[in-house]
């Protein structure tokens, strides 16, 4: 039977982390590696017997890939703390440890994401498939400021079950997630190479809203669909605002 380590990231969880906890609990290693939390949170996940280490935030990949290494199994399953897994994925992760499948380096899990307290079914959100469940040596994140997946070099499954992700509990957080996600991604298309257009802040953004409330159907989520759509279009001015203010800092353009 292989033996599985938990890996959550944590900073200033203590709202969120108790049901992500108990969903995992009866795991073999629960990692935590923190961003120096000021609140609870390591009161609350050593309750929990899970195993903590501190390292300096640069970003979400980079922090994964440090801890990686330091997971003690061979089977690692990454979670957030505002994440939970199903009954069914539980079970399914359990019988797959019982005799691992050879050749298999990862499994994809789906999500559903919750907005406001309830479950969004178009949008563009579900299905959404992502690789959470890999072999501590084979899986690493790619290098990415933000939106980063894991890699593996093997054959890759997928699971029935789903990871329950509670993200948007307020829209004033996720307002300052925003500010933050799109400061990333504005550096990671620096770093591609990418530079600012008037396009990309007039008409992709409106390509974008309809394109997930009409085209992915999120008119069909209500109000939560709208939300969302607007979301998607907001992230993508502001992203491409601030590669403009990049570039008139530097001096590129007035």
């Amino acid at each position: 039977m292989a033996k599985l380590s938990v890996l959550l990231p944590t900073y200033n969880e203590e709202d969120m982390i108790v049901d992500c906890l108990e969903s995992v609990k009866w795991a073999d290693e629960i990692l935590v590696v923190d961003s120096y939390s000021t609140d609870h949170t390591l009161e609350i996940v050593r309750r929990y017997g899970a195993r903590v280490i501190q390292h300096e935030y640069i970003n979400s990949a980079k922090q994964k890939n440090w801890a990686i290494p330091q997971c003690k199994n061979e089977w690692v399953l990454q979670m957030d703390a505002d994440e939970r897994l199903d009954a069914e994925l539980q079970a399914e992760i359990r019988d797959i440890l019982l005799a691992p499948p050879v050749g298999v380096d990862g499994y994809r899990i789906n999500f559903k994401h919750h907005v406001l307290g309830k479950w969004v079914r178009h949008a563009g959100l579900y299905p959404e498939y992502h690789l959470r469940l890999f072999r501590r040596d084979a899986g690493r994140f790619q290098d990415r400021e933000v939106d980063a997946h894991v890699l593996v070099p093997g054959n890759v499954m997928t699971l029935r079950g789903h990871i329950l992700h509670f993200g948007t509990e307020s829209l004033s957080h996720r307002l300052r997630a925003i500010d933050r996600y799109t400061r990333y991604e504005s550096d990671e298309r620096e770093k591609q190479g990418r530079h600012y257009s008037w396009f990309n802040v007039t008409v992709r953004p409106w390509a974008a809203f309809f394109y997930y409330y009409v085209g992915k159907l999120g008119l069909l989520d209500g109000m939560r669909g709208l939300i969302l759509a607007v979301i998607k279009a907001d992230f993508i001015f502001w992203t491409y605002a601030k590669l403009w203010e990049k570039e008139v800092r530097a001096g590129k353009r007035k």
